[in-house]
């Protein structure tokens, strides 16, 4: 006899920027950017991880919203080879230096809030929750700041208790192998595409 063993999602709750009107786009549609620089997030969660796991999912949905996004690597690399070895130091240069280098139209600062999977007896939830603010690089506006949030949780459609148990330890054993988190951080950047975030970008292909 065999035993099946399902894995079924069964929540993905995504939310957008916390508001509760129209983002007022003033200044974006006055200083529309064609390039974003994106700074490695600074990291406010329990997992050391974090930062470049979800770091390294930023760059697909603004490069399909039709910006230039400066290579994260490269990025990365520069700025740790120059003496600032973690995101807050980053952060901290001046965007007249960020200018001067790189030519940027933009920087996109995040701090990663919440990342992460949590193990519990019949659940398994994974979470990422981003602050992020896009800065004109001439000038220091804040083009756009909001959140990006996504929460997948998992359990057992049916089976009863025993079901459930055995479900979730599958799902934890599973968890070990992969970092569900990250997948999760797909999710959340997604939302950066979403009304009330930011506007498409010039070079997004026409319909």
């Amino acid at each position: 006899m065999k035993t099946f063993i399902i894995l079924t999602i069964t929540a993905i709750l995504l939310t957008g920027c916390e508001t509760t009107k129209p983002y007022d786009y003033t200044n974006y549609v006055k200083h529309h950017p064609k390039s974003i620089l994106v700074l490695p997030p600074i990291n406010e969660s329990n997992e050391v991880a974090g930062t470049y796991s979800y770091y390294s999912t930023i760059s697909k949905p603004l490069g399909e919203l039709g910006y230039y996004v400066f290579p994260i690597g490269v990025i990365d690399r520069f700025f740790k080879e120059n003496g600032m070895p973690n995101p807050a130091d980053m952060h901290s240069v001046a965007l007249d230096k960020i200018d001067e280098i790189y030519g940027a139209d933009s920087v996109l600062y995040i701090i990663l809030k919440e990342y992460g999977t949590e193990y519990k007896v019949l659940t398994t939830t994974s979470t990422v929750i981003a602050e992020a603010s896009l800065i004109d690089v001439e000038t220091g506006i804040v083009l756009w700041s909001g959140t990006v949030k996504a929460i997948e949780s998992s359990d057992d459609a049916g089976g009863g208790l025993v079901g459930m148990l055995v479900n979730a330890a599958v799902t934890q054993i599973v968890g070990q192998t992969s970092d569900r988190a990250h997948l999760v951080s797909k999710v959340a950047n997604i939302q950066f595409q979403n009304p009330n975030h930011l506007l498409p970008g010039p070079y997004k292909p026409q319909k």
